[in-house]
């Protein structure tokens, strides 16, 4: 494995919410801790890694008084409900970037309202430079699209609400 593979591996769970991650493959051992000293091995190599924790900082706020109330009404767009007990959730297979289309300049794979069946493209997830299409593994109509392009996403999260047909 090589050092900038490490290096992005890092970088993906510094920005997850993961605070331990192991790997094994091909005698190539990396074992990661956030928030705790942890060692990076590789091989017979040994690195240390630790998580920075700055201290929280005193603000002063001054309160002033308020001369005048107003009330201010917002209205809302309601969504329709829907029993999500009767939804699929399409899951993130692994840790990465979440991405609706295949390139900037073309159009999401799927939309609120697409219909798709088991073996639909319905995004390309990236870890490690890795572009990975994630098919639907169901049938049915997209309900709701869970996360926003460009998110990183977890292992297991769910993406799409999918309502079977």
């Amino acid at each position: 494995m090589k050092i900038q593979e490490i290096r992005e591996i890092i970088k993906l769970i510094d920005q997850s919410s993961l605070d331990e991650f192991l790997y094994e493959s091909d005698g190539t051992k990396i074992k990661l801790k956030k928030n705790d000293k942890g060692i990076i091995s590789t091989g017979g190599q040994s690195f240390e890694s630790s998580s920075v924790v700055e201290e929280p900082k005193m603000v002063e706020v001054k309160a002033e008084p308020v001369s005048e109330i107003k009330e201010e009404v917002v209205v809302t767009e309601a969504k329709p409900v829907v029993e999500e007990s009767s939804l699929h959730k399409i899951t993130s297979p692994m840790v990465g970037t979440f991405y609706q289309s295949s390139s900037p300049d073309a159009g999401a794979y799927v939309q609120v309202g697409s219909k798709i069946n088991a073996d639909s493209i319905v995004c390309i997830v990236e870890a490690m430079k890795l572009f990975n299409e994630i098919e639907a593994e169901v049938e049915g109509e997209i309900v709701e699209i869970l996360v926003k392009d460009g998110q990183l996403v977890e292992y297991g999260q769910p993406l799409f609400l999918v309502k079977g047909n």
